[in-house]
């Protein structure tokens, strides 16, 4: 659940839908799709070699957890009282690559501390943790996918109700990690 959350599929549907507006409508779908696989390798990158990545930057995992807590709080705020629609506006011309859609949409800071801090915190869970990523990434990615029908059935008052919930649930896990943080370098 906190991968599909920070993943953030629903607020990503109007920043997809802004960014890809100037690709013709036979190639969004194959976008979207290249983007998702991108995004994924960027998390399991990050999932796998995170821990590593830590130690060579010597970041303990309550740092990590601090500013993982204080990032996901950020992009929570930002849901709850902003409309995605307008924190990334489309300045690009013709067919996105890597940036926006996969990174930071998709595998965005909250995403990629989330998978650092599984791994970091339970390691032998590997198996588990790699499960829970491609079951936030499939649905995720089936609800991208669906994008431009969701807008339209929805209607926008409805996508901003939705990624304002998500936003609660989000701030309450980014409080909890912020929490847990502290307690770790404060041997609490």
């Amino acid at each position: 659940m906190l991968l599909f959350l920070v993943l953030d599929p629903i607020g990503n549907i109007p920043c997809f839908l802004a960014v890809l507006r100037g690709v013709s409508p036979e190639r969004r779908r194959l976008v979207i799709i290249r983007e998702l696989f991108i995004a994924l390798a960027v998390l399991l990158i990050f999932m796998f070699a995170g821990k590593y990545i830590l130690i060579l930057l010597k970041i303990s995992q309550s740092s990590l957890g601090i500013a993982g807590g204080i990032v996901l709080f950020l992009i929570a705020i930002k849901m709850i009282f902003a409309g995605s629609a307008e924190i990334f506006p489309n300045n690009l011309d013709g067919e996105p690559l890597v940036v926006p859609l996969a990174v930071p949409f998709v595998a965005g800071p909250s995403a990629i501390t989330a998978v650092i801090l599984l791994m970091a915190q339970e390691p032998a869970q590997w198996l588990e943790w790699l499960i829970a990523l491609i079951c936030a990434w499939i649905l995720s990615g089936l609800i991208l996918l669906f994008s431009e029908k969701i807008g339209h059935i929805t209607g926008d008052r409805i996508l901003i109700a939705v990624e304002r919930l998500m936003g609660m649930l989000l701030s309450v896990v980014s409080v909890q990690m912020l929490v847990t943080g502290i307690r770790q370098s404060f041997s609490l």
